[in-house]
C-alpha cells in the first residue's frame, strides 16, 4: 500500500526534491542514444529513401468504393499500364480498392478506367479517376519548406526574447532532432508521404516546442539569481527543474498519444483510411521524439552552454569549494564523536580549513607561514582545542 502512495504522490515528491532523476549529469548517455536513433533515420533516408505519394510526384488514382476484387486483382488488372513500376493498391474501408500508378497522361486515364472496371467486374462509373501532376507536389513541398524556416525563425526570436539565446539554440536543436527522426521513420517503414504527412510533421513542431518552453521556464525560475548562492550548480538547477516538469511533460504526452495511436492503428490499421495512416505516423513518431528531446536532450544542451560562460564556471567552483569545507566538516565531527548536524559552531569541532605541510598561507603582515596541519578537529577530553 505504502508503494502504491509513493508512486500515487511522485509528482509532489518530484517538485519537493525528495525523489530526483539526474537527466543533465547523464547527458553523455542520452546523447549516445539519440546519435543511434538519428544514425538509423538517416540511414532510412540515404539508403530506402521516401515512398512519395502521387501528389508530389504525380500520377493517377483510381478509387472502387464496393467491389469483391483482392488487391493483387487490382495490380493484374493495371499491370499493362504501368510500364515496369510497382502500383499502389490500398484498402479503403471495408471493400473498397485505391490503385495509385505513376501514369498521369489524362489520354490513358480512360483505358486505365475501363480495364480496372473490366477486370474487376464492376460499373465503369463506379470507378473513380483522379489525376495530380507533379508541379503541384514541387508548390506544396516548397511551401511546407518556407514554413518549416519560416517557424523555426520566429522559433528563435521568440526565445532569445523571452528567456535567452542558448536556450533558443537548445530548442532549435531539439526540433531538428525530432524532424529528422520522424522523416526517417517514414523512410524506414516505407510509408507514403502525403499532403497529410506534411500537416502532421508541420504540427509536431508545435507540440515539441510548448513541451522545451515549459521545462524552459521551470529551469528559468529556478537559475534565478543562482550566482549569489553555493548550494547548487546551474546544471543541478536545471536537473531539479526538469525533474519538476517531469511528470506534467509524461502525461502531456501519454494523453496526446492515446487518440493519435488510435488513429494510427484502428483508423489506418483496421479500418484501411490512408490519410488518418499518413497523418497519425508523423504525429505518433513526432510527439514519443518531442516528449524525448525535451527531456533529454533540450535542457542537458542548455546546461552544456550556460556551464561554459564565465560566471557558471566561476559559480562551479565556488560550489566545489563549499562541498570540499562541509566534507571535511563533517569528517572532524566524525573525529571527535559529535553528529554531523550538531556539528557546525559546536566548541569540541575546529571546522575551519588549514592548510597542509607543503602549502603557505598568508600570515598578519603578507608574509607566508608554512607547516600548518589541515582540516582536522583536535580535541582535549572536556572539550579543549588543543593547541
Amino acid at each position: 500500500m505504502s508503494r502504491f502512495g509513493d508512486l500515487k504522490n511522485i509528482g509532489v515528491r518530484l517538485h519537493h526534491g525528495d525523489v530526483s532523476f539526474d537527466f543533465v549529469g547523464r547527458k553523455k548517455l542520452w546523447y549516445s542514444i539519440s546519435a543511434l536513433i538519428l544514425l538509423l533515420a538517416v540511414g532510412g533516408l540515404l539508403g530506402r529513401g521516401l515512398h512519395q505519394g502521387i501528389e508530389f510526384k504525380g500520377g493517377s488514382v483510381y478509387t472502387i468504393e464496393h467491389t469483391s476484387a483482392s488487391q493483387n486483382d487490382a495490380r493484374k488488372a493495371v499491370e499493362p499500364f504501368t510500364d515496369g513500376t510497382d502500383a499502389i493498391v490500398q484498402k479503403v474501408g471495408g471493400d473498397g480498392l485505391r490503385i495509385q500508378i505513376a501514369e498521369s497522361d489524362a489520354d490513358k486515364t480512360k483505358q486505365v478506367a475501363a480495364a480496372i472496371a473490366k477486370d474487376l467486374k464492376v460499373a465503369p462509373d463506379k470507378v473513380n479517376t483522379q489525376v495530380v501532376g507533379p508541379s503541384w507536389g514541387k508548390e506544396i513541398s516548397k511551401k511546407a519548406l518556407q514554413g518549416l524556416v519560416i517557424f523555426m525563425i520566429l522559433v528563435v526570436i521568440y526565445l532569445t526574447f523571452a528567456f535567452e539565446w542558448r536556450m533558443a539554440v537548445a530548442a532549435l536543436v531539439a526540433l531538428i532532432h525530432d524532424i529528422v527522426i520522424t522523416i526517417g521513420v517514414y523512410a524506414l517503414v516505407g510509408f507514403e508521404v502525403t499532403p497529410g504527412t506534411v500537416i502532421g510533421l508541420l504540427t509536431i513542431l508545435g507540440y515539441s516546442l510548448y513541451d522545451t518552453v515549459v521545462v524552459f521556464d521551470t529551469v528559468k525560475e529556478n537559475a534565478k539569481n543562482i550566482t549569489k548562492q553555493t548550494k547548487l550548480t546551474y546544471s543541478e538547477a536545471a536537473n531539479a527543474g526538469l525533474n519538476q516538469t517531469l511528470v506534467r511533460s509524461i502525461n502531456t504526452t501519454v494523453v496526446a498519444l492515446l487518440p493519435v495511436a488510435s488513429l494510427l492503428f484502428v483508423g489506418g490499421g483496421l479500418l484501411g483510411a490512408g490519410m488518418l495512416k499518413d497523418i497519425a505516423l508523423s504525429l505518433f513518431v513526432g510527439l514519443a521524439a518531442g516528449a524525448f528531446s525535451s527531456i533529454f536532450i533540450a535542457t542537458p544542451i542548455l546546461a552544456d552552454l550556460k556551464e561554459r560562460s564565465p560566471e557558471m564556471r566561476q559559480l562551479a567552483k565556488k560550489v566545489a569549494q563549499r562541498r570540499a569545507a562541509e566534507a571535511k566538516a563533517a569528517k572532524a565531527a566524525e573525529t571527535s564523536g559529535i553528529p554531523a548536524d550538531q556539528a557546525e559552531g559546536h566548541p569540541n569541532v575546529d571546522a575551519v580549513a588549514e592548510p597542509d605541510e607543503d602549502e603557505t598561507v598568508p600570515a598578519q603582515g603578507g608574509a607566508p607561514r608554512a607547516g600548518a596541519s589541515r582540516g582536522r578537529a583536535r580535541t582535549r577530553p572536556g572539550g579543549k582545542r588543543k593547541r
